[in-house]
């Protein structure tokens, strides 16, 4: 073999060895779960993401187990996303005590309209609404996170969706160190504000400096203290 066909050989397949090595999302399915611990450390409940490639895009999944005496929280979201991380639908089923929710919404990207169906209780009705170009809902919108810092970028400021719209903005503030069990690691540290029609809070997020950049740990906020989600390897 002449060595001016070696050097191109050996280029793509170092090229496919680095891409073979990369975990998670974007580059393969993922499942992540999450301790969620109140601000004393004791354990509330856990939450769960995942990711799963399709040929249209990316199949999105994410619950809320959240075990509060006399009034339970379950919460699950199932989200459809193109291949460039635009939202196609959304899924919410919500159960907080005994209210319980059920909800759709349809995402026509080139119309630039969404449609949103109450599935539970019944005779909820529906209702339409005008989007941006590339549309995110919240599961969309934290992959979108990913792939862009994984990128060196930072998301830009834009409306999310969750049932009602929501203005979401994400400021990089560096590099910070974190403990992941029982280990020091340097992760790259954002805060996120969010604002609705009846909200306006802001959360902590600490992603690794993976490919991937996984979510190691969310901390909320809250009157007695910060309740935190933790990757659980």
């Amino acid at each position: 073999m002449k060595y001016s066909r070696l050097f191109p050989i050996l280029f793509a397949a170092l090229a496919t060895a680095s891409a073979a090595a990369q975990t998670g999302f974007p580059f393969q399915d993922e499942s992540l779960h999450y301790s969620i611990n109140w601000p004393s450390g004791l354990s509330l409940g856990d939450a769960t993401m995942a990711a799963h490639r399709t040929e249209a895009g990316w199949a999105l999944s994410a619950s809320l187990d959240v075990a509060v005496p006399g009034f339970p929280l379950k919460d699950s979201f199932r989200s459809s996303i193109t291949k460039e991380l635009c939202s196609v639908s959304l899924e919410r089923d919500i159960q907080h005590g005994t209210k319980h929710t059920r909800e759709k919404i349809s995402f026509d990207q080139k119309q630039g309209r969404a449609k949103r169906t109450t599935l539970l209780p019944e005779g909820g009705g529906t209702s339409e609404f005008d989007i941006q170009s590339c549309a995110r809902d919240a599961l969309a919108f934290i992959y979108y996170v990913r792939e862009e810092m994984g990128q060196g970028r930072v998301a830009p400021a834009q409306t999310v969706y969750l049932g009602a719209p929501y203005s979401v903005r994400i400021d990089y503030t560096g590099p910070q160190d974190l403990t992941v069990g029982e280990k020091q690691t340097t992760t790259d540290h954002v805060v996120v504000t969010v604002k609705g029609p009846k909200s306006d809070f802001n959360f902590e997020v600490f992603f690794a400096r993976d490919a991937a950049r996984t979510p190691l740990s969310v901390r909320v906020p809250i009157t007695i203290g910060t309740i935190s989600l933790e990757l659980v390897r």
